[in-house]
């Protein structure tokens, strides 16, 4: 007869798993790849699938060959950090470099601190910024929506331009002409980028994103703390700015339908496991990736903020749950 060995109270029963939740977020992440696939064609599939055959390789190979465990490619989470690194990568990205990346995704940010739920960093967003700061030429060459350009045109100039993040950022400089060439809040929405540089496979329809949120507030995914604060912060600044000089400072509905930031707050600021536990927490984490990315956008040296804002408070996460605690199960408060 064997042991039976029981934990601490109290005890719970649920039918929610790790597989449940990572291929909830896939379904979720749907929209905008279908999105992406339209605006930019067959680049934007090659990226992508290229990104989660390397992940999902790296992982079963470090499991294997270095950490001598059974790897756990079936709990879905190796796809979901391939899916997240492709979407944050131009669809003309060069493919050695996407392998590049899945490399240090899996086996910096994620393998090196035990696997699953250990390690401190999203490391989707550790394989992009390796990426940025090392190719910074190749992450920063953007192709037209609509030119289903591939990696094979990558040095082709003529197929780039300048995404709205950059326009912002020119403007803040003191370009006073560069608002102008903005696409509307609605386009932007929509995804449609009037000829510029239409930025990485996933920022380019925040509808979509959109549509994906709601499907895991729905499943009980996610809650809304994480992206609403976030996307709240940077709307409400965005507007003060834009009160106190509309000619250097762009519309709010533009700056949080621009770039990443939709992508970001909805499916990488709210990975479990780089993320605070309670709801409180969730709300400072949120307001604080917020205000960081709002100002690396507008005086930081890339036009693009939201990765690095939330590595920077991924790194503060610790110290927020050790601070903002939930009361302990059955615990009575006695006003003195």
């Amino acid at each position: 007869m064997g042991n039976l060995i029981v934990s601490q109270s109290p005890h719970a029963h649920g039918s929610d798993s790790v597989e449940k939740s990572m291929y909830g977020v896939i379904i979720a992440l749907l929209p905008a790849l279908l999105a992406s696939f339209y605006f930019f064609g067959l680049g934007s599939l090659i990226v992508c699938l290229v990104s989660v055959a390397a992940c999902v390789f790296f992982e079963w190979a470090i499991c294997k060959a270095l950490l001598k465990r059974e790897p756990t490619l079936l709990d879905g989470s190796a796809i979901v950090t391939g899916l997240l690194l492709g979407m944050n990568l131009p669809s003309n990205f060069p493919l050695w470099m996407i392998i590049v990346g899945s490399l240090i995704a899996i086996g910096v940010g994620k393998m090196t601190f035990g696997g699953l739920g250990q390690n401190p960093f999203n490391p989707a967003l550790v394989g992009r910024c390796f990426l940025l700061v090392s190719f910074p030429t190749a992450m920063t060459t953007w192709p037209k929506e609509g030119m289903n350009m591939t990696f094979l045109d990558a040095a082709t100039d003529a197929n780039t331009g300048a995404t709205p993040l950059a326009l912002m950022q020119q403007a803040v400089k003191g370009d006073a002409s560069a608002l102008d060439k903005l696409p509307t809040a609605w386009d932007m929405f929509i995804g449609n980028m009037q000829g510029g540089g239409a930025g990485t496979i996933g920022e380019i329809c925040a509808l979509a994103l959109l549509l994906g949120l709601a499907f895991m507030l729905w499943r009980k995914i996610i809650t809304w703390h994480i992206p609403v604060s976030i996307i709240g912060t940077v709307f409400v600044i965005a507007g003060i700015l834009y009160l106190v000089d509309d000619k250097q400072f762009a519309d709010p509905f533009q700056v949080i339908f621009a770039g990443g930031l939709m992508l970001g707050a909805i499916f990488m600021a709210t990975d479990y496991a780089t993320s605070p536990m309670t709801h409180k927490g969730q709300l400072i984490y949120g307001v604080s990736i917020g205000v960081l990315t709002i100002i690396i956008r507008n005086w930081g040296a890339y036009p693009e903020g939201m990765s690095f804002a939330i590595l920077i408070m991924n790194a503060f996460t610790p110290l927020i749950n050790t601070y903002v605690k939930p009361k302990r199960f059955g615990e009575v408060l006695v006003k003195e």
